[in-house]
C-alpha cells in the first residue's frame, strides 16, 4: 500500500499503527526525499501536483505492485484518486474529490441537487464596494466569508454589516494568498446559519453512507472566526436531528458523486433542518479520530486501510459510552515558551491522555491567519455531559505562556 502523507500532517502513526495491525507493507508517499527507514520505504511525490504524483504511483507499481492508495490528509485525496483510478482500484472518481476540496465547486454541485445549504454567491476579484454591497445584500446579513481552497476555518471570518464586509474581504484574500491560493481566485460569500454545528464522521461503499459517529460541538461557533474546540460523542441531539444530518449528509455525497471511503461533513441545524456546511473525502482530522474506537477495538485508520483493500470489517459499532475532544486553541500570536499544568489536567477523572503538537520556541498563528492547534486533549466516560466536563475542568489547569513579538521601532525623522 502507497500511504499519501504530507509532512505537516498529524495523522502518520495512527494509519501506521492500523497498517501493523493489517500486517500491511507500506510505502510511505511524502514530499519530502525519499528515505528508507528499517523495512519501510519513502516515496517523493509532490501532493501540490496531483498528476504528476499519479503518475509516480503508476510507475511505483510496475516495479512493486501495489493493493491499495491511501491518503491520510485533505492534500493527498486527489493523488490517491487519480492513482487508484489508474491502477484499477475501486475508489472516488477524481472530478468528485476535486469538488469536495474546492468550496465553490461543491456549493455549485449542491445547489443543483437541490441540498439544503446556505445561499451564497461568488466574490470575484475584480469585486469593488459596489459589487460586494450588492452580492451581501442578495445573500443577506450577518454573512461568512471564506476562501475556496483552504480547510480548518482558516481564513474564514463573519461579517454583521456592508462595513465588515469590505474589510473582511481584503483580509480573507490576503490569507488565501498567504497560504499559497492563486491571487486570481474567487472568495465565497454565504449566509451565516445559527444554531448548533455538528461533525458526521462516515464511509461510503458503492456511494451508500454509513455513519459512524456524530460529534457535538458545544461551544458556540457563532464568529467573528470559527475555531473549533470541543467534539463530543455520541449527540446529544434528537433523533428526529440526527435523521436530518443524516439524510443532508447522504444527499450531499452524492450531488458531488463521492462512492467510496471515509467522509468527514460539517452541518448546522437551524428549525428542525440540517444545513451543509462542509464536506470532505477524507476522515476526521487532526488527532480526533483518537476518540473512536469499533468492534473489538478497531481504530478509525484499520477501517479506512482495511475497505481500501476489499477486506470485509463486519459490525461497525462504537465502544460503549462517550468520548471527545478538547482542541487547544491559540488565543493569541508570539513564541510558544511552555504549556504547563499538564499533569494536574491529566489527573482530572476522564482524561484519557493530553497530546502537544506544537514545540516550545515555535510561533503561534491563531485564527483566522492560522490553521493549526496547540494540541489535543482526549476524555472517556459514561455520558457526553461527564465527558465534556471532563475536558473543560483539563483546559483549566493548562497554562499557556506566549512571548510576544514586539515591532521593530522605526528610526526617527532624520536619522
Amino acid at each position: 500500500m502507497v500511504l499519501l502523507v504530507p509532512s505537516a500532517s498529524y495523522r502518520a502513526s495512527a494509519f501506521l499503527d492500523a497498517a501493523r495491525a493489517l500486517e500491511l507493507e507500506v510505502i510511505v508517499g511524502c514530499d519530502e526525499a525519499p528515505v528508507m527507514t528499517g523495512t519501510r520505504a519513502s516515496l517523493q511525490v509532490r501532493l501540490d501536483d496531483p498528476r504528476a504524483a499519479a503518475e509516480a504511483i503508476v510507475a511505483l507499481d510496475a516495479l512493486r505492485p501495489l493493493d491499495a492508495v491511501v491518503a491520510v490528509d485533505d492534500q493527498g485525496t486527489l493523488t490517491a484518486a487519480r492513482a487508484a483510478e489508474r491502477l484499477g482500484f475501486r475508489t472516488n472518481h477524481p472530478d468528485a474529490v476535486a469538488a469536495a476540496r474546492d468550496k465553490l465547486r461543491m456549493r455549485t454541485l449542491l445547489s443543483r441537487a437541490e441540498v439544503s445549504q446556505p445561499a451564497f454567491a461568488v466574490i470575484p476579484p475584480s469585486a469593488d464596494a459596489l459589487e460586494l454591497t450588492r452580492l451581501a445584500e442578495l445573500v443577506g446579513l450577518p454573512c461568512v466569508v471564506k476562501p475556496t481552497s483552504l480547510s480548518g476555518s482558516q481564513g474564514v471570518i463573519r461579517a454583521d454589516d456592508l462595513a465588515e464586509v469590505l474589510v473582511t474581504v481584503e483580509r480573507v484574500r490576503s490569507i488565501a494568498t498567504s497560504a499559497g491560493a492563486q491571487p486570481g481566485q474567487p472568495l465565497l460569500m454565504e449566509k451565516f446559519v445559527p444554531g448548533p454545528e455538528v461533525a458526521v464522521e462516515g464511509m461510503l461503499t458503492n456511494g451508500e453512507l454509513t455513519v459512524l459517529a456524530v460529534f457535538d460541538k458545544p461551544d458556540p461557533l457563532d464568529g467573528p472566526f470559527f475555531e473549533e474546540t470541543l467534539y463530543v460523542t455520541p449527540s446529544r441531539l434528537a433523533a428526529s436531528d440526527l435523521g436530518a444530518v443524516t439524510a443532508a449528509t447522504q444527499a450531499a455525497t452524492r450531488a458531488l458523486n463521492l462512492t467510496e471511503g471515509p467522509i468527514h461533513a460539517e452541518l448546522r441545524l437551524r428549525d428542525g433542518r440540517a444545513f451543509v456546511i462542509e464536506v470532505a473525502a477524507r476522515s476526521i482530522g487532526g488527532l480526533c479520530s483518537r476518540t473512536l474506537e469499533f468492534g473489538t477495538g478497531m481504530s478509525l485508520e484499520y477501517l479506512i486501510l482495511a475497505q481500501a483493500l476489499g477486506r470485509p470489517i463486519g459490525p461497525l459499532q462504537l465502544r460503549q459510552g462517550a468520548a471527545g475532544v478538547l482542541m487547544l486553541p491559540i488565543r493569541s500570536g508570539g513564541i510558544l515558551i511552555e504549556v504547563t499544568g499538564r499533569e494536574e489536567a491529566l489527573k482530572v477523572p476522564g482524561i484519557a491522555g493530553i497530546e502537544l503538537t506544537i514545540a516550545p520556541g515555535r510561533t503561534l498563528v491563531p485564527l483566522p491567519e492560522g490553521n493549526r492547534y496547540l494540541g489535543f486533549v482526549f476524555a472517556r466516560g459514561d455520558s457526553p455531559e461527564l465527558v465534556e466536563a471532563a475536558l473543560r475542568a483539563a483546559h483549566e489547569k493548562l497554562r499557556v505562556r506566549v512571548r510576544h513579538e514586539r515591532p521593530l521601532k522605526r528610526p526617527a525623522a532624520g536619522h
